[in-house]
């Protein structure tokens, strides 16, 4: 089931972040990702519609939406190949009629799941927080 995010799930939602973030970008120091929780907790979840899904009781992943941006996206690492993702792009896809995203280039599973989904590569740009190359994407 997918539903609107409640205050309930913010740390449930943050430790799949990071622990998320961390698996999929092993290009980048795990402490960066720790560095950036308290940041995701009082800047970016609350400016964002968060959708959480949830399996048995139990939030298993989420996506955040920024305007017509796809802010984050991210299942529980253990569960991550059984389709909650593709589930959730769906939703988040639903909520917009355009939807954006960046997303690092060396990244390449990922690059592969957005462009299965419908996304397109637009440029490329230089995060200035890690210095790593991101692909725009929009599903325009």
């Amino acid at each position: 089931m997918i539903r609107k995010s409640e205050s309930k799930d913010v740390d449930t939602i943050l430790n799949i972040w990071l622990s998320a973030s961390v698996k999929s970008h092993n290009f980048i120091e795990p402490d960066f990702w720790q560095s950036q929780v308290d940041n995701m907790r009082d800047v970016y979840l609350p400016a964002s519609d968060v959708y959480v899904y949830e399996q048995n009781g139990k939030v298993t992943g989420f996506y955040a939406l920024y305007d017509n941006t796809l802010a984050a996206i991210f299942v529980e690492p253990a569960l991550q190949g059984q389709g909650i993702g593709g589930e959730l792009l769906s939703h988040a896809k639903s909520q917009r009629d355009e939807l954006k995203l960046t997303v690092y280039k060396a990244n390449v599973q990922s690059c592969y799941f957005y462009q299965k989904h419908g996304f397109a590569v637009l440029g490329e740009q230089v995060d200035p927080h890690t210095g790593h190359t991101e692909l725009l994407m929009s599903t325009v």
